[in-house]
């Protein structure tokens, strides 16, 4: 069940109104439908993909020191980029909720305490997510996943990393019941490919 109080009253207090392909995400992803978002750069599609995340605060909450939604980028620097960036609406509306980054750069102390304490919201890369999808407590630290966000799709499809994220992928939804995949990009040749190929069980093209 979405909330959209919190939101609404945090868009009418800056003047904001969503776009329609950042609706048409809420919609799709609350009909539990996966869903590939094409949109130009500068038009609000990575604050599309977390907006479920945002307005379904509750899950996060009541799970209490659970990792909810993953975001995953091929690019480091994406990571974070979208730390800081989302952790700036979350803090406005006050929801409480944590977001983290790891990547190689991460200090061993901080993902050592990410294991132990994991955040609402984490932002990684292929890399550190297959590594993490290694560690013995895998199964429990992916258990509670909800939103899977997959940024710069048109990327990572037929090659070498999305085969590795595609497997790991498959592996998570073994531990999470059911998760949401959102898919980004600026721009897909094939979007019907790039949707199979992440998505098997099919999803909306926004």
């Amino acid at each position: 069940m979405f909330n959209n109080d919190i939101i609404s009253k945090w868009l009418k207090k800056k003047s904001w109104s969503l776009y329609k392909h950042q609706k048409d995400v809420l919609k799709k992803t609350s009909e539990n439908q996966n869903v590939l978002l094409i949109s130009p750069t500068g038009t609000g599609k990575t604050l599309a993909g977390f907006l479920p995340s945002i307005i379904d605060y509750t899950l996060c909450k009541i799970a209490n020191e659970k990792l909810c939604t993953l975001y995953i980028s091929p690019l480091k620097s994406l990571t974070y980029d979208v730390e800081r960036n989302v952790l700036k609406p979350i803090n406005e509306m006050k929801l409480g909720l944590t977001v983290e980054s790891r990547t190689g750069d991460t200090s061993y102390k901080k993902k050592k305490n990410q294991l132990n304490k994991p955040p609402n919201i984490l932002a990684t890369t292929i890399e550190s997510f297959a590594l993490l999808m290694s560690e013995n407590n895998s199964s429990k630290y992916f258990s509670n996943v909800k939103y899977v966000i997959i940024d710069e799709v048109h990327s990572l499809t037929n090659t070498k990393r999305g085969e590795l994220l595609a497997l790991n992928l498959e592996r998570l939804k073994s531990f999470s019941a059911d998760p949401r995949f959102i898919l980004l990009s600026a721009t897909v040749a094939k979007p019907e490919l790039t949707n199979r190929y992440f998505c098997p069980d099919g999803g909306a093209i926004v």
